[in-house]
């Protein structure tokens, strides 16, 4: 299983560089890295000297480089789905829509590229992921966990309503005469069981710092501060850890390069990289194996009661609580995560909730 390492920082900061140079530089230490892009101009391209492809290729010993191409990649998704309908469906009726007719929609982005990273996922110590939009990095990671969270709700919302109760005398004999399953076998519990199965090991994946880890990139400008500090909130409230601070001093050469960060992101590591070529910047990087060590986004005690959530750059007037069953939802900014409440605490009401160093702590 391969070790998913990223970087968030305002643009033109030099995550891209930052990503080229760790690439390199975990290569070099004998680990067979891909470095995956899914920014869609010739940049990388460029900046390595070569000409990327949707296929990975090898740019140096251990390293391969990728081009993550949206079309291409619906193409080969649509492909595995025409498969699967075959497999399930008696007369399926998606064999005669070909995924060189598709368009892309909005989303489709997050979700292909998040799908080759899985599969590639087995192939790679490391996977060096690079996107020119940050936020576009937060929504895709927090995607299994956000899908997970439809499933599982709105699957309990229709078997509680009276259209679900309706229902269910006769949706498995319909089911039966569409579909290669019977709903009341163990072979419908096999697909259903493979999604929920890939959307935990998303989740679990992402929230483990010993197999995804992001890193903040910044210069010593005020907008990038304050961007690295509001994707660093961002990321924990999709469960991403950040594992540390890069300050790149020549994204913004004319900036004091003596101006302390350390307080605007305690507790974090703040490694400045060097200026030369790519193995002097790659030397000049944190040991990336060290990120466990950093904050968790959500601790749960189930002892003392409590449960608490780091999301720094957040102030207490930016973050709302809410409950609704065994779930409660945390809203910091413009981002929103629902929390499962494990046994022992699920059903529990709120007793209260307090937001101290930057964390929100909710006791039950």
């Amino acid at each position: 299983m391969a070790f998913l390492l990223t970087f968030l920082g305002k643009g033109g900061v030099g995550c891209t560089t930052v990503a080229i140079a760790a690439a390199h530089r975990l290569a070099s230490q004998g680990k067979r890295v891909l470095l995956a892009s899914q920014d869609a101009s010739p940049a990388l391209g460029l900046m390595l000297g070569v000409t990327t492809g949707p296929d990975p290729m090898t740019i140096a010993p251990n390293l391969q480089v990728v081009k993550l191409q949206t079309t291409v990649l619906l193409e080969r998704a649509w492909e595995d789905l025409k498969t699967l309908e075959s497999k399930y469906l008696r007369a399926p009726f998606f064999k005669n829509i070909y995924g060189q007719e598709l368009g892309v929609l909005a989303g489709m982005d997050s979700a292909m590229a998040l799908n080759a990273i899985r599969q590639w996922d087995s192939a790679y110590d490391v996977i060096v992921y690079d996107s020119p939009s940050s936020p576009e990095i937060l929504r895709m990671l927090g995607m299994p966990e956000i899908v997970s969270w439809y499933v599982r709700r709105f699957r309990q919302v229709l078997i509680d309503s009276d259209l679900g109760k309706t229902l269910s005398p006769f949706i498995p004999p319909v089911a039966a005469a569409v579909m290669n399953i019977n709903l009341l076998a163990d072979n419908f519990a096999q697909p259903t069981a493979d999604m929920n199965g890939l959307l935990n090991q998303g989740i679990q994946k992402l929230s483990d710092p010993n197999q995804t880890i992001a890193y903040l990139v910044t210069t010593c400008d005020p907008v990038s501060i304050s961007t690295a500090q509001y994707l660093w909130g961002s990321a924990q409230q999709v469960g991403l850890n950040v594992g540390g601070v890069i300050l790149n001093p020549m994204a913004n050469p004319m900036a004091n390069a003596e101006i302390p960060l350390g307080d605007a992101f305690n507790p974090l590591t703040i490694t400045t990289i060097s200026q030369g070529p790519w193995d002097a910047i790659a030397a000049s990087l944190p040991d990336f194996t060290q990120s466990s060590n950093a904050p968790r986004p959500v601790t749960i005690d189930k002892a003392a009661r409590t449960v608490t959530l780091f999301l720094p750059s957040f102030d207490k007037k930016q973050v709302k609580l809410t409950q609704y069953g065994p779930e409660i939802t945390i809203e910091a900014g413009d981002q929103r995560r629902n929390v499962f409440l494990p046994a022992g605490l699920s059903g529990l009401p709120v007793a209260g909730a307090k937001f101290q160093d930057g964390c929100l702590i909710i006791s039950f």
